[in-house]
């Protein structure tokens, strides 16, 4: 059964950059939506950017669109989530996410939507 580790998290001052990395091992996830959510103290999770399986497609939740760079490598089954000109508010738990939908792709955005999930990795961005 497939498993997600996420890594790369951190502190960093606003303004900073940080790289996001969700290794998959035990299965494939070469055919496979992938997706980063995060949830900030007392909020609910929320999408931040989703990729086809073959990575021609992506799109961003309006709060990160030309800050983060989702983008994923098959042959290492890596997922990784670029961020640049982090916020105070982009502090979070940062999860790593699959829909088990072979080739499918639409812009899913609930955590109803995918199958599986990494423990998720913290990111704190100090002003």
């Amino acid at each position: 059964q497939v498993q997600l580790v996420e890594s790369g998290g951190g502190l960093v001052q606003a303004g900073g950059s940080l790289k996001l990395s969700c290794a998959a091992s035990g299965g494939t996830i070469t055919m496979y939506l992938m997706a980063w959510f995060r949830q900030a103290p007392g909020k609910e999770r929320e999408i931040v950017a989703a990729i086809k399986w073959n990575g021609v497609r992506t799109d961003y939740t309006d709060s990160v669109k030309g800050r983060f760079t989702i983008s994923r490598d098959n042959a290492k089954n890596t997922v990784s989530l670029q961020m640049n000109s982090l916020k105070p508010e982009d502090t979070a738990v940062y999860y790593c996410a699959m829909k088990a939908s072979p080739f499918e792709y639409s812009w899913y955005t609930s955590i109803t939507d995918y199958d599986l999930w990494g423990q998720g990795t913290q990111v704190t961005v100090s002003s």
